[in-house]
């Protein structure tokens, strides 16, 4: 689908690089992703509207994340968005006086023997960017968190990784976008989404809104919007548990995976929260806890964790969440080839909280700038998915 409309580059050229009326801008979906870019646009003076179908902000996967936020990465992409936004949820009390929970609890990482030597140059890339990241000897690691050593090359250690409380940061990007003039309408579910000669019209129920632009924050929910519009954006819902102990009933840990079954835990308050992504999960909106599942967890979670398997279970403090899963696991950012009024900001597959601060920063500058110039998107926007040209990140969950 191809439309005669001026992007924002357009619109630049045509003025001599000077654009000073602000465009009308719909973000859809008020988690985590859509709140950092409707604060980001309307800083830069957009006029920025946020329709979300919930009804309050963080209630899609943002909600029901586990939280964590890491540099540790194979890809350097997600090393800099994401070593970018820790340091922004780092100092966000100093630079906006809010309190979004950022807690540097430490990431460790469990590395089989036969990977251990590509673990290393991952280790020295992720330096490189200022992560805070080394190698542990095995016996400073069992201090953090006990475990069968038996296959290992090494461990991973990263100081700064951590957690960020996902709904203090929603709430934070949201308020700050309303000060800087955003308007956000919950209990707003888009039905239709329709090209005019200069720019969109969207249908919620019986209220209609318009604007230049749209950007695609609906998380799993980001194809059924792209489709609205008659685009395909490949993202899928795909479900995640999170088992829990009984509180007090564990010492404290910091976040640790065992890179070669995926298991991962980390102690929040007086519970240690534990789980394991499903290889055959089926894709859809699905938040319903699979107590099935858990005994396969367990018993993986035994062969690297055997203290775990006598440890009592609250089914209480349990929950299920989804990944907004894309082909190769990587988002898809920046706007559409056929349409540059249509930016995608979406398909985090698990990474949304950990990289939003950051990525909202990157769509206004694509959205008002004409083209994310901090650091190049190219490789993340969509026509890598289109033309089969898949990235790889070896350490998603």
């Amino acid at each position: 689908m191809v439309f005669a409309s001026l992007s924002k580059l357009d619109k630049l050229r045509a003025s001599g690089g000077v654009v000073t009326k602000p465009d009308r801008v719909i973000v859809i979906g008020a988690g985590i992703i859509g709140a950092s870019c409707a604060y980001h646009l309307a800083a830069r003076g957009q006029q920025v509207t946020v329709l979300e179908k919930f009804d309050a902000p963080a209630e899609g996967s943002t909600g029901r994340s586990f939280a964590s936020v890491r540099g540790q990465w194979s890809d350097e992409l997600n090393v800099t968005i994401s070593w970018e936004s820790i340091q922004t949820y780092r100092d966000f009390e100093k630079l906006h006086n809010i309190d979004v929970g950022y807690r540097p609890t430490g990431y460790m990482y469990l590395v089989p023997e036969k990977d251990w030597g590509t673990q290393l140059g991952y280790v020295a890339l992720q330096q490189e960017h200022g992560v805070p990241v080394e190698s542990i000897s095995f016996q400073a690691a069992q201090q953090k968190t006990p475990f069968v050593q038996e296959g290992l090359g090494g461990v991973t250690w990263g100081s700064a990784d951590g957690v960020v409380d996902p709904y203090l940061a929603t709430t934070a990007y949201i308020a700050m976008a309303k000060t800087s003039g955003a308007t956000f309408h919950m209990k707003t579910e888009v039905d239709e989404i329709t090209r005019t000669e200069n720019g969109w019209r969207v249908r919620a129920g019986d209220a209609i809104y318009e604007a230049d632009y749209i950007v695609n924050c609906a998380g799993g929910w980001s194809n059924l919007t792209g489709q609205l519009a008659g685009f395909d954006v490949p993202v899928q819902h795909v479900r995640r548990n999170i088992y829990s102990t009984a509180p007090n009933s564990t010492p404290i840990h910091p976040m640790t995976i065992d890179l070669e079954s995926g298991i991962f835990l980390r102690s929040e308050g007086e519970r240690l929260l534990f789980g394991l992504a499903r290889a055959d999960e089926p894709a859809g909106y699905n938040t319903a806890v699979d107590w099935d599942w858990m005994e396969t967890v367990l018993e993986t979670a035994g062969n690297r964790f055997p203290w775990l398997l006598d440890a009592p279970l609250d089914p209480s403090g349990a929950w299920a969440g989804t990944y907004e899963v894309t082909p190769d696991h990587f988002p898809i950012l920046g706007a559409l080839p056929e349409e540059p009024n249509w930016i995608n900001a979406c398909g985090f597959s698990g990474h949304g909280v950990m990289q939003a601060p950051y990525v909202g920063k990157l769509i206004a500058e694509e959205l008002c700038d004409g083209k994310s110039h901090t650091i190049d998107i190219e490789p993340l926007r969509i026509n890598r998915l289109r033309d089969g040209r898949l990235r790889n990140e070896t350490m998603v969950l």
